[in-house]
C-alpha cells in the first residue's frame, strides 16, 4: 500500500497573520533547513509570531521564524533565530518583490508542514489591516458566533 505523498502535516500556524493583515494570495514555498532544524520541526518547536518574509538579491528569506534547538543536537544545532532561504521559482519571488516594492504588500509566514517528507511553508501576500478593520473584523467574528449558537438553540426547541 502506497503513502499518500501529497497530505499535508500541519506543523505550525501563525494566527495573528489573518488578524493584522488581509491575505490577498497565498504560495507554497520549500524551506532549506538543517538535519537537527528538521529534528526540532518534527517535534513541533516551531514558533512563525512576529515573523515575516523578504527578498533579497534575487531570493527569498524568511526571519523571524523559530525553530527551537533540538535537544540531542549539541554542537550541530543552529542559531534558532537564523534567516531561513525559502525555495521558490525566480519568477515568482520576481513577481513578489515587485509587489511588495510596488504596491506596499508584506510577505508573512501562514503556516509551516509537511507535504510528504519535505518541510513547506504557506506564504500570504498581505496588505495590514488598520485598526478600525481589525474592530470590524472582531465584530463580524462574533456575530457570527451568536448566530451560530441562537440557531443550534432554536434547533433544539423546535
Amino acid at each position: 500500500m502506497q503513502k499518500n505523498k501529497s497530505a499535508k502535516k500541519v506543523i505550525a500556524y501563525n494566527r495573528k497573520a489573518r488578524h493584522d493583515y488581509f491575505v490577498e494570495d497565498t504560495y507554497e514555498a520549500g524551506v532549506s533547513l538543517f538535519g537537527t532544524e528538521v529534528k526540532s520541526v518534527r517535534a513541533g518547536s516551531v514558533n512563525l509570531k512576529d515573523s515575516y518574509c523578504f527578498v533579497r538579491d534575487g531570493e527569498l528569506f524568511a526571519s523571524g521564524v523559530r525553530i527551537s534547538p533540538y535537544e540531542k543536537g549539541n554542537v550541530f544545532n543552529r542559531d534558532p533565530l537564523r534567516e531561513k532561504k525559502l525555495l521558490m521559482h525566480k519568477r515568482e519571488i520576481l513577481r513578489l518583490a515587485q509587489y511588495v516594492q510596488r504596491d506596499s504588500y508584506t510577505l508573512v509566514p501562514i503556516s509551516l508542514y509537511f507535504a510528504g517528507s519535505k518541510v513547506k511553508m504557506e506564504i500570504g501576500l498581505c496588505k495590514g489591516k488598520k485598526l478600525y478593520d481589525k474592530r470590524d473584523s472582531d465584530a463580524e467574528r462574533s456575530a457570527k458566533r451568536e448566530i451560530e449558537k441562537l440557531s443550534k438553540y432554536t434547533e433544539r426547541y423546535d
